[in-house]
């Protein structure tokens, strides 16, 4: 009886959190949405020769915007150290000119290297939104040593992503008390509609220096500082042309050497391949690859997994960037599954359950604007067979048609497909093929005060079309100091994602998360904090809906002045074990049985420092029960720059796992010492050693890049794994690789 009342009482729940996103569907209301500041764009019939200086006297006749408010330490103030820009455009290139001002001549610049991260690097970055549809922008941005990063922000400036490379050119110039910057981004390197007069923009800046991040517009600081809701807007003297990407052909030339300890295997192998970009009207960009090689890929951070389930990595291949969030943003709200995730093409697992790599033979994908209110994305790409390993040839495909609805909501349709090409003994029929169909409504009001997620997606396989459905209704509430997030989840068992991102099935979750900011009358210390608390219940549908997780976390959340935070938890856990399971992970452990449960609870510790400072730290700390035992865990790290030259890091992380006999206890060790050389704008190397005893293995990779034109890189790139336990050499290799990026 008490399982019958529990599932009508959640039903019920699932039932007001729907009614709720389609009311928000209907009315899509904006509140509170500030004023919209609005800037001109001179028009030019000469290029500027960039200097940083900003001496030609067309600068002069430019428009000039400033007026920057604080979003970092208060959301209610101007900005102390003032920023002003100028936009001139001529034919074929968009200019920016930049004036900031500076308490004096120590700016926070971390290295050389082009992508920097905003959270060490002084930088004046600015979003394009070309379609104007709240959803999508270009960004980009500059330091005061004239270091460069560009990227793509999607979801309305939830996403940001900076892997996404583009030809550009920007100078800057430094003195006493500002520096000054001139930016040239040719139209080619953007994608708008032909005859645009305006587009959503909006600068912002990073002043580490003196601990201050400003704005144009300006931004509660509840919300990111790349929201896409807070805009102003960019006007064009006369209507732009088409939007014209040259055809691009990036050549790959690799060759590599590499030795397996293990089974004595070596090979010394020469490598060809490219990709070529073509531009398909003003918004639509087609990629084709051939061949693709991964090899200079900035390696993954390897981690230590305490949970029952996989763990999401990120994407960094440079063919699945551009319009990724067409592809990766179907699926749950908060990242719990996925119906797509390109990191599963290009691995499969051995039949002893390894991840290897799999060769992708080639491949294609459309992606981008048709207009201001539809986008579309096509990825295909063809699998090597590799028998001796059991893995299939498989086409894999996708499809998704988005349609925007209102100012920033927008609703998508997808089809995902993995489709085995061979007839293989090593196969069952039932791996032939899967399919994942489905459909979105990305809720977002003009203000984001509102946002969610509602969707439904099913799955096929042969023999199997019954059921296999996953959906979620998701809302949040983000304003007047509060953000509050409710969830329904619901994932059949028989739902089959082989493309896609599913730590889960059979599960029906309703989860809360209330969070309440605090702002002191004395700010000097002690900027903001807040008190947060989430609950998740999770339910077995086939097993009559038992009850297999409870998750209660209470956490305070300090952010201080000088940029610095802290936060203390508190969590309470219950686990029902489905299937038997061991935290260590350990060879021949006895596992914890079926059918057994758990409840624990654990205080947390964490702080970190303030990242801009030359010397940084952080550190980290979990202490209480864990199933029938107990655990410890510490981190730490700390890191030390040259600046702009060298970075040194250090991660210890340590977890010690008690468990009562039979059952197994560990002490698992992570070490990752790093260091970064920029030796000038074009020349870098890294170097990232990681020692993990769970893996037995130490790894070292070693990586120095030339970036001898525009996007055109050499790269020298050195691996060594050894066994810990005995220290003696797993796999080694050594690899040079040459591309170009030339357009036609």
């Amino acid at each position: 009886m008490a399982t019958d009342k529990s599932r009508i009482t959640y039903n019920l729940n699932l039932k007001k959190v729907l009614l709720t996103g389609a009311l928000l569907f209907g009315f899509n209301i904006a509140l509170g949405q500030n004023v919209q500041k609005s800037h001109m764009a001179k028009y030019i019939t000469k290029e500027i020769v960039l200097d940083g200086n900003m001496n030609e006297a067309v600068w002069d006749e430019a428009e000039t915007g400033g007026d920057f408010w604080q979003y970092f330490p208060s959301d209610n103030e101007q900005a102390k150290y003032q920023s002003s820009f100028k936009i001139l455009y001529s034919e074929k290139t968009l200019f920016i000119g930049v004036r900031a001002e500076a308490a004096n001549g120590n700016y926070v610049v971390s290295s050389l290297k082009r992508d920097f991260s905003a959270l060490t690097n002084d930088n004046f970055s600015l979003l394009f939104d070309t379609f104007s549809d709240g959803n999508t922008a270009f960004f980009f941005g500059v330091t005061p040593y004239g270091v460069r990063r560009e990227g793509l922000v999607s979801a309305g400036g939830d996403d940001f992503n900076n892997t996404w490379d583009v030809k550009w050119q920007a100078e800057a110039h430094r003195f006493d008390d500002h520096y000054t910057i001139e930016i040239a981004i040719p139209f080619t390197s953007l994608k708008f509609a032909e005859g645009s007069t305006k587009w959503r923009f909006r600068p912002y800046r990073w002043n580490h220096q003196s601990n201050e991040q400003t704005t144009w517009n300006r931004i509660p600081q509840q919300q990111k500082l790349s929201s896409l809701a807070y805009m102003g807007e960019l006007r064009f003297e006369s209507p732009l042309g088409k939007s014209r990407t040259p055809f691009a052909l990036i050549p790959y030339v690799n060759t590599l050497s590499d030795k397996d300890y293990v089974t004595e295997d070596s090979k010394t192998d020469l490598k060809v391949g490219g990709d070529a970009k073509i531009a398909i009207g003003d918004g639509m960009n087609l990629d084709l690859t051939f061949n693709p090689d991964f090899s200079n890929v900035e390696v993954d951070d390897i981690f230590t997994n305490l949970t029952r389930f996989e763990i999401l990595l990120p994407e960094k291949r440079q063919f699945f960037i551009d319009n990724s969030d067409l592809f990766s943003s179907f699926g749950n709200y908060f990242s719990e599954g996925s119906p797509f995730f390109s990191r599963r093409i290009g691995l499969a697992r051995d039949p002893s359950g390894n991840l290897i790599q799999n060769r992708i033979i080639a491949g294609a994908r459309l992606s981008g604007n048709l207009n201001k209110d539809w986008r579309l994305g096509f990825l295909n790409l063809q699998t090597e067979e590799d028998p001796d390993n059991e893995i299939a040839s498989d086409n894999n495909m996708m499809f998704a048609l988005q349609r925007k609805l209102g100012s920033h909501s927008n609703i998508g349709v997808f089809i995902v497909n993995r489709q085995t090409f061979g007839d293989y003994v090593f196969l069952d029929d039932s791996e032939t093929y899967n399919r994942v169909i489905g459909a979105d409504y990305n809720l977002a009001t003009q203000d984001n005060t509102w946002a969610g997620r509602f969707y439904v997606h099913k799955s096929f396989q042969p023999n199997d079309s019954k059921g296999n459905l996953a959906s979620q209704a998701a809302l949040v509430y983000n304003k007047n100091n509060w953000y509050i997030g409710s969830e329904a989840f619901y994932v059949n068992e028989g739902f089959q994602a082989d493309l896609g991102y599913m730590p889960r099935k059979d599960i029906f979750k309703f989860g809360t998360l209330v969070q309440r900011y605090l702002y002191p009358k004395n700010r000097d210390f002690l900027n903001r904090h807040s008190f947060q608390v989430i609950y998740n219940d999770y339910w077995k549908p086939s097993s009559d809906f038992k009850k297999t997780d409870n998750r209660i976390i209470a956490s305070w959340i300090a952010e201080f002045k000088n940029q610095s935070d802290l936060t203390l938890g508190y969590s309470n856990e219950y686990i029902f074990l489905s299937n038997e399971f061991d935290p260590t992970r350990s060879e021949n452990a006895v596992p914890l049985p079926i059918n057994s449960d758990y409840r624990f609870n654990r205080f947390n510790f964490e702080y970190q420092s303030n990242n801009t400072k030359l010397l940084t730290y952080g550190a980290n700390a979990t202490v209480g029960s864990f199933y029938n035992g107990d655990i410890v865990s510490l981190g730490g790290q700390i890191a030390y720059r040259i600046q702009p030259w060298v970075q040194f890091g250090m991660a210890i992380d340590y977890d010690g796992i008690r468990l009562p006999e039979p059952y197994e206890s560990a002490d698992i060790w992570l070490v990752t010492p790093r260091m970064n050389v920029t030796f000038n704008k074009k020349l870098f190397w890294s170097t990232l050693i990681q020692y993990s005893n769970q893996r037995n293995n130490l790894g070292i990779n070693s990586r120095l890049q030339w970036r001898f034109a525009p996007l055109s890189d050499l790269y020298l790139v050195y691996n060594d794994n050894y066994f810990t336990e005995i220290f003696a050499p797993r796999f080694r290799s050594i690899n040079l690789k040459l591309t170009y990026w030339l357009n036609l």
